[in-house]
């Protein structure tokens, strides 16, 4: 064999052994004779704490609402609430909508489901006919407005859609509705009552003597958003967040404003208290001519604590002239 060829095939054999050893070098330990199996199985991917899991709420599950004559769907409630309200409370309903930054009370958060308006006790969830309720009035006081320009099917699709966004609505049902028993007869005794109760209860704290929403405590006060609140003004207000009625009053008083430091005095008086009391704020709101103010005027003692009130401000509190 001459060199040459003795020289190439030597070539030949380095550039084998060269490539094996590169080969052998790429391969994983499995399958370089390792104790190892060929087949490892790859190790199971451990499953997230059962709280995460439920913590968000299935946003495809269908949801439907029930007031009165209507059946609200979630599927044409989404539309709606994406035309006309995630501005405000948000893509997720957390109420962290474009517009929020720019608003004095912020929007509605829907996942923590918490709501002002309510005919159900304090903590628990409202009935549909609540929120239908304050879609259709509107919150005073607040950059929420009436939709009562939308039709009554339309505010029911919207409802059904808002339930989407906690997971409260699909473990808990609403509370049972308070009862509000008749009114009894307007009394100068009813009212002198409800003014003593005005005392014992302590409610001047945070709304003042006068109800101005001026109290002590007033200053102080923050929402379920740790944002600064002011207590409601009588003086200055002729409607309430969640009504006009003396019903309505009485609602607010035996439930509470949930997210607010409004609490609910439903365990503390008894119903006809509760009346006694209504009677008494009404006499507060000096701008509004009920028949409960001119009874109150009618008296000496009345007549002399309206004379001497001091209106100023605005109905949330702000502004008042000390």
């Amino acid at each position: 064999m001459s060199l040459m060829k003795i020289t190439k095939l030597g070539v030949a054999l380095l550039a084998i052994i060269v490539f094996s050893f590169a080969v052998s070098a790429q391969q994983p330990q499995s399958q370089q004779g390792s104790a190892q199996p060929a087949t490892q199985p790859a190790p199971a991917q451990q499953a997230p704490p059962a709280e995460k899991a439920a913590a968000a709420p299935d946003r495809n599950a269908p949801m439907e609402s029930h007031v009165g004559k209507y059946s609200g769907h979630s599927g044409p409630g989404r539309q709606l609430y994406f035309r006309y309200c995630w501005g405000c409370h948000g893509f997720r309903g957390d109420g962290n909508g474009e517009n929020a930054p720019y608003l004095n009370i912020l929007p509605r958060n829907f996942v923590a489901a918490t709501f002002k308006c309510r005919s159900t006790p304090t903590g628990t969830l409202p009935l549909d006919q609540d929120l239908y309720n304050s879609l259709e009035r509107g919150l005073n006081n607040s950059n929420m407005p009436s939709w009562i320009t939308l039709t009554a099917q339309n505010r029911a699709d919207l409802i059904a859609f808002i339930k989407t966004f906690s997971p409260r609505w699909q473990t808990e049902k609403p509370g049972d509705p308070i009862n509000v028993p008749a009114e009894p007869a307007l009394t100068i005794q009813s009212i002198k009552h409800g003014q003593d109760l005005f005392q014992k209860l302590e409610c001047w704290k945070c709304h003042g003597q006068e109800g101005r929403g001026d109290g002590p405590s007033a200053s102080t006060l923050t929402d379920s958003n740790d944002q600064p609140i002011r207590p409601y003004n009588f003086a200055a207000g002729s409607r309430f967040k969640c009504g006009v009625t003396n019903r309505d009053l009485y609602k607010i008083f035996l439930t509470g404003v949930d997210g607010t430091p409004m609490p609910s005095f439903g365990d503390v008086v008894k119903p006809e208290e509760a009346w006694d009391l209504v009677h008494y704020l009404r006499t507060l709101q000096v701008r509004h001519k009920s028949p409960e103010l001119a009874l109150w005027m009618s008296t000496p003692e009345g007549a002399a604590i309206v004379s001497a009130q001091k209106i100023s401000g605005t109905p949330t509190g702000s502004g008042i002239n000390q």
